[in-house]
């Protein structure tokens, strides 16, 4: 089952599959519960109680959080090892806010929340000197970032005939995770050399239409300006999306009536974020006759025989949890889950709440069918 890197990415190497990995802060732990369940879905399918999910899947990709996690698949690791260094690392990571009451260090409050040294060194231990041209990657990587000095949205590639690899594939592996999760407010830019003296400042991935990169990743296995030259047919592809768990918005009129400035400051990343991914499940189901079809609204339902061109093009499953009060006490958890828990799981900075939103996500996973591949 094993193959290398040039048989993960070889068109012609039978049909391909994407693993697509959102971002979300520390809610990235609810991606690993998912993922959990389907490596030991793929290991008895398989047969193979020592695959590893870079094994089955031919492109692996992640905006923010869900890069850290892509970029450990990649190198080969385990859910269980990566659920082991993202728990050490979440703790590290969002554990060390600025102290802006110190008159000292007010300018590094104005400009992020939190320290990003205790992100980089994170990184630095967990990738080491692992760059985008390692043969340590040992299937197909797409990192998503936001180039801000450009406003444009990069997805990091390690295929060896991207247009701009021979310029970006001395970018160490950190230093891409790290670019793709440079969340505003939160962390501070990340500056990259990208190649011909070109130094660019990055952002997070979120901060664009591919916080959910599934849609992003088609595009770069399949479109001609990318490398991959990937055929689309519901045979021949296969995306896997994995969210990190949404809030539901439900407000009284009134309260939108009387918000004020810092409210919709507050809002409105979010609702963006939820409206990109919900355009990606839109198109995605579109496209496919998805096993896992949510309801996209009252007029459309879920796109049933609605096909672009008339048939499916690819096999598409969507794996994503509502973080509400009914939905969580419906796990069947040892816990009672409130309003205020609610609040607290949704924030995307509460460590404390890691090893909680695991459990949910592999409850939640309950949901991944055997049959699903």
């Amino acid at each position: 089952m094993k193959r290398t890197l040039s048989q993960h990415i070889d068109p012609e190497n039978g049909p391909k599959r994407i693993l697509s990995l959102d971002g979300g802060g520390i809610r990235g732990a609810l991606t690993l519960g998912y993922l959990k369940k389907i490596e030991t879905v793929l290991r008895e399918k398989e047969q193979d109680q020592n695959l590893l999910l870079c094994d089955y899947f031919d492109l692996i990709g992640g905006t923010s959080t869900g890069s850290i996690i892509a970029a450990a698949l990649a190198i080969g690791k385990s859910v269980d090892e990566i659920k082991d260094l993202y728990m050490d690392l979440g703790g590290k990571i969002f554990g060390q806010k600025h102290s802006f009451w110190n008159p000292l260090e007010t300018w590094k409050f104005l400009k992020a929340s939190y320290d990003y040294k205790a992100l980089e060194e994170s990184l630095k231990s967990a990738f080491g000197n692992i760059t985008l041209e390692s043969d340590r990657i040992k299937t197909g990587l797409c990192i998503v970032a936001k180039r801000a000095d450009t406003n444009s949205t990069w997805p990091l590639i390690n295929h060896p005939r991207g247009k701009y690899f021979y310029k970006n594939k001395n970018i160490p592996l950190w230093q891409a995770v790290r670019a793709s999760s440079a969340a505003p407010t939160y962390f501070a830019p990340q500056m990259v050399d990208v190649g011909g003296g070109d130094r660019a400042a990055f952002v997070d991935g979120g901060v664009s239409m591919a916080n959910n990169p599934a849609l992003t990743l088609l595009m770069v296995a399949t479109l001609k300006g990318f490398p991959f030259g990937w055929e689309m047919a519901e045979d021949k592809l296969t995306i896997v999306s994995v969210g990190t768990g949404y809030n539901i918005f439900k407000k009284q009129t009134g309260e939108i009536e009387e918000a004020w400035m810092k409210t919709w400051a507050q809002n409105v990343p979010d609702m963006l974020m939820q409206d990109a991914s919900w355009q990606n499940q839109h198109i995605l189901q579109w496209l496919s006759n998805s096993a896992t079809a949510h309801s996209i609204d009252r007029e459309i339902g879920i796109l049933k025989d609605d096909y672009i061109g008339g048939k499916p093009l690819l096999k598409y499953l969507r794996y994503n949890f509502p973080i509400t009060e009914n939905d969580l006490n419906g796990l069947g958890l040892a816990k009672n889950f409130s309003k205020k828990d609610v609040t607290s799981l949704v924030e995307m900075s509460n460590a404390k709440n890691r090893g909680l939103l695991y459990e949910i996500g592999y409850a939640a996973a309950s949901k991944v069918l055997n049959e699903h591949f």
